[in-house]
């Protein structure tokens, strides 16, 4: 249910219920001195990541991109890695972690 803000046109003072819009029209109806606060529209953009409403070709083409700049952070999603690579990365990255831990 949606939550409408009101104000009473004598007092000025403004308060907020929660109610359908039948109930809010009938609240209107019987209470001549309250009258709505219009408000901006809560409207959601988007969900979700960019990508997952994208097609192949415009992945392929990032790709692409990523394939240029390998130490970038559009490689370390888009760009294709060989099973070599991979393991080595994740023995690189486990050393840095042990090297941190005995510098501390």
């Amino acid at each position: 249910m949606p939550i409408y803000t009101f104000r009473n046109k004598k007092t000025e003072e403004e308060f907020s219920e929660m109610m359908t819009i039948a109930e809010m029209e009938e609240y209107l109806e019987k209470n001549k001195n309250i009258g709505i606060v219009p408000a901006a529209p809560m409207i959601v953009g988007s969900v979700g990541h960019i990508d997952s409403k994208t097609d192949s070709g415009w992945k392929d083409h990032l790709n692409r991109i990523a394939e240029k700049h390998p130490t970038s952070n559009l490689a370390e999603r888009y760009r294709r890695k060989g099973v070599k690579e991979s393991k080595t990365k994740a023995v690189l990255e486990k050393h840095r972690k042990r090297r941190a831990g005995k510098n501390v």
